[in-house]
């Protein structure tokens, strides 16, 4: 047998997919699935005028490794300077960029137990020490967060605001007020990537050049392009012109620069999106309270929702929903495992949930 040289750690890491995509199940059902809710897509798709823009990208070039017009339009829809704003493939990769930079060895970061995982996945993959703290009262716990860090004289905090897997937030001037409490020499990773779908009040207002921030956002979630894979970080411009040492400069095809280009500049769709998002938000707590359930309040594109038992409970109502068509997903860890997680949806995705559910439900109970 061959004795591949991989490094110490490389050799280590499990070498598993993160997450299981529906098409792995759908594979394995040897069926697609009737209602996809559980990936927090966009099923209402990206505008129209995204669609024409990435077919006539003239594809046999590459992508302006410097994504220089997507900046600068960003630059003026944010009203900071493009100096701030670093284009990368989704938050993942600019998370996995982020954590290259700043993480070795040793190194300690934080993070709330059960949060969105693949911060995790970096952490882990470059040698990184990594500290979770429970949320509390299905919130992510800022206080413990950051009262971590200064015990463990961690170098990243990741908090997602809106939260990804409950939907919960905290508002503006709650983020503002503990990041006083932040440590020196610490940078607090801020995932808005549910930011369109949140309410006013939520966003918090920093200084782009606030040498204690790297927000990250999206164009995967209210913007219809998570195919596409485009993200962006704003801060500092000592760290935006650091991701250049790492990061993969002709990531960013010319198809997905284009699009993402045109659904900025379509803001009316957006603001349509938006509306349908919420309608279909309503929809999925109001199923949920005619099947006895509770819908956990939400400022992202999906509902969380309790389903009045433990994750073995749940559990078994996921994988009856997927038995009958309905794709979706639950949180890992206990006790937000409780839950179920439905993206909102069309009306005919969500006519199919309601019919699923009470079935699913009642299998659940039967079995345990």
């Amino acid at each position: 047998m061959t004795d591949f040289r991989f490094t110490q750690l490389a050799a280590t890491l499990p070498s598993t997919v993160p997450f299981v995509g529906p098409e792995a199940q759908e594979r394995s059902l040897g069926n697609a699935f009737a209602s996809r809710l559980g990936a927090n897509e966009s099923v209402f798709g990206p505008s129209p005028k995204a669609i024409t823009a990435m077919a006539e990208s003239d594809h046999w070039k590459y992508g302006d490794p410097e994504s220089f017009d997507l900046r600068s339009a960003l630059s003026t829809h944010l009203g900071i300077d493009s100096s701030h704003i670093m284009v990368g493939e989704g938050i993942d990769a600019l998370l996995g960029y982020l954590v290259r930079l700043f993480v070795g060895a040793g190194d300690h970061v934080v993070t709330s137990l059960g949060a969105y995982p693949t911060f995790n996945y970096h952490v882990a993959g470059f040698g990184g020490t990594l500290h979770t703290v429970p949320y509390f009262d299905d919130h992510e716990n800022l206080e413990g967060l950051f009262a971590k860090a200064v015990e463990v004289k961690a170098k990243l905090v990741y908090l997602a605001n809106p939260d990804n897997p409950m939907g919960t937030w905290h508002k503006a001037e709650t983020v503002e007020a503990a990041l006083e409490t932040l440590p020196n020499n610490c940078i607090l990773v801020l995932d808005e990537a549910y930011i369109e779908c949140a309410s006013g009040g939520i966003a918090p207002q920093i200084d782009p050049a606030d040498h204690r921030v790297i927000r990250m956002r999206t164009f995967s979630k209210s913007y219809g392009l998570a195919g596409a894979r485009v993200g962006y970080a704003i801060g500092p411009t000592k760290v935006i012109n650091s991701f250049n040492k790492v990061r993969n400069h002709f990531g960013m095809n010319r198809s997905a620069q284009a699009g993402a280009l045109a659904a900025l500049e379509d803001q009316a769709y957006l603001l349509n999106v938006t509306k349908k998002i919420i309608a279909g938000k309503d929809r999925i707590t109001s199923i949920a309270r005619k099947n006895g359930l509770k819908a956990l309040p939400s400022a992202t594109n999906f509902v969380t929702i309790d389903c009045g038992g433990d994750g073995v409970f749940a559990k078994s109502v996921l994988e009856q929903l997927i038995a009958q068509g309905i794709f979706v997903r639950m949180p890992f860890v206990a006790p937000q495992n409780r839950c179920i997680r439905i993206s909102s949806g069309t009306t005919a995705d969500l006519d199919l949930f309601a019919a699923a559910l009470p079935g699913a439900l009642e299998a659940a109970k039967s079995a345990n």
